[in-house]
């Protein structure tokens, strides 16, 4: 029987930032915007977190039961590894994308803005397909659209207009750099698997790339994330103190010297939860920046 520890270890918790993140960001924007709604926020966080449970779920029930996760170097697969049964593991997906959907629509109902239903089911489906299906994406190199999409853009979006009923520029500059960190997490998590997915005949960004290529879209992927906050100080109505969250760049800096110089396998595992925590501090420091900035 798997034990509840197996359950949350296969839940990736070092990736849950990922979803934290956005949603910080996205309400922070419509406090500046004067349109804050907590309750929408709250439903808008576990929209975000019951949806990266759910993609975490189903990528290890689809690709334990195609024999990809077999040899990985990474945190533990419930399927791959024999720990939890095929059918448990897609009904714990299920149950996740579910409480997300349930979520969802609460925050639709309360905010009004109808928009977020398609968009929702939209997630869903980009989610499952992932790694699931007849012909997932993340095995053609596109997962990283998809973290940069979902987990950027619709959710720094969505989290936003769900309160102020409207897009903005705000956002989507907030989204972008959201995105890109989200993508900086999975570019880590495919570097480092990158040798096993070429032998099993998954082609993921990192093995298209290589072994150079990847390490320098990592590097770009946070140079483009930390170049938002100071677009958005500069916005002539925009939120000027958005550039604090630029001390934490500090953060990026044993990450992204683990990358420069080489770090494989089991080395980085620490870059990869080093990420996510950057992540979270960058996104957590926005925030606080856009919320402290004077309204213009």
């Amino acid at each position: 029987m798997t034990s509840r520890e197996e359950w949350i270890a296969g839940a990736r918790p070092k990736t849950l930032p990922a979803a934290v993140a956005p949603v910080v960001v996205g309400t922070s924007i419509a406090y500046y915007e004067q349109s804050f709604r907590p309750v929408v926020a709250l439903m808008a966080l576990i929209v975000a977190l019951a949806f990266q449970i759910g993609v975490n779920y189903s990528n290890d029930y689809s690709d334990g039961i195609r024999g990809t996760d077999a040899e990985r170097v990474g945190p533990i697969r419930l399927v791959g590894q024999g720990l939890a049964s095929p059918d448990a593991v897609k009904r714990a997906a299920l149950l996740s994308y579910a409480t997300g959907a349930v979520a969802g629509l609460l925050m639709v109902v309360i905010s009004g803005f109808w928009l977020l239903i398609p968009v929702g089911i939209a997630s869903v489906a980009a989610g499952w397909f992932y790694t699931g299906g007849k012909n997932p994406y993340g095995y053609k190199g596109f997962g990283e659209i998809f973290v940069f999409v979902f987990f950027g853009l619709v959710a720094v979006v969505g989290t936003t207009a769900s309160q102020t009923g409207n897009i903005s520029l705000f956002a989507l500059l907030g989204g972008i750099s959201c995105g890109a960190l989200s993508c900086a997490i999975l570019v880590t998590n495919n570097l480092r698997d990158r040798a096993g997915d070429e032998l099993v005949g998954k082609k993921t960004l990192a093995v298209r790339l290589g072994d150079r290529g990847t390490r320098e879209l990592y590097r770009t992927l946070i140079l483009i994330a930390y170049a938002m906050p100071v677009i958005l100080s500069s916005l002539a109505d925009g939120p000027e103190f958005a550039y604090i969250s630029l001390a934490t760049l500090l953060t990026a800096r044993r990450p992204l010297m683990a990358v420069q110089n080489g770090a494989t396998g089991p080395d980085l595992i620490p870059v990869l939860a080093a990420t996510g925590k950057m992540l979270l501090l960058f996104s957590l420091s926005l925030a606080v920046g856009i919320s402290a900035s004077p309204i213009k």
